[in-house]
């Protein structure tokens, strides 16, 4: 049995109750928001970004616009490890952007490695959450795309392969269909 103690917004102490040794869990953000800025970015999530901010929720937010092919910044998989709430927000446009499946995989590897320290909390905004999880309609033409811009690198199929596991585990989570609202 453990106690749990939270001393301020982002750091909690466990403390076993079997043993003296202290554990620590910190948490640098409280959310961190993956999407797609050109689909959401100027609206649905710069009022998401708003209420959090309101209600004193610590927010990872990524202000920087990324080239085609950029590597994902340490800094960016940092705030993924330490945030308490992942929220991915899938929109039309998502899963054409490298950079954010790339991020989704990282989500996906911070949850399978996750003592429960971490949840993930999906957002269907104007795209069938069926169409995230079976990759198709505009899913399915982005993976075309991958699939074709890639094919001669056998490393990136694999990575192609993760990104559409780490598509369909994270939509099979209860979570919100904001679709023509």
């Amino acid at each position: 049995m453990e106690q749990r103690f939270i001393v301020s917004n982002s750091v909690s102490y466990v403390v076993p109750r079997q043993n003296s040794q202290l554990r620590i869990s910190v948490h640098r953000y409280d959310v961190f928001v993956s999407f797609r800025g050109e689909d959401v970015r100027n609206n649905f999530v710069d009022h998401l970004f708003g209420a959090l901010s309101k209600n004193n929720i610590t927010i990872f937010k990524d202000d920087t616009k990324l080239n085609k092919g950029e590597a994902i910044a340490p800094q960016l998989l940092h705030a993924i490890e330490g945030s308490r709430v992942l929220i991915v927000v899938f929109s039309k446009n998502y899963a054409s952007s490298t950079w954010c499946l790339r991020e989704l995989a990282k989500i996906v590897d911070c949850l399978n490695l996750s003592t429960k320290q971490n949840c993930v909390l999906p957002i269907f905004y104007d795209v069938a959450p069926s169409d995230v999880r079976k990759q198709s309609g505009n899913y399915e033409k982005a993976f075309g795309e991958h699939e074709e811009r890639f094919k001669e690198n056998k490393q990136m199929m694999v990575q192609i392969q993760k990104w559409k596991e780490a598509l369909t585990q994270v939509a099979n989570v209860s979570g919100w269909n904001l679709q023509n609202k």
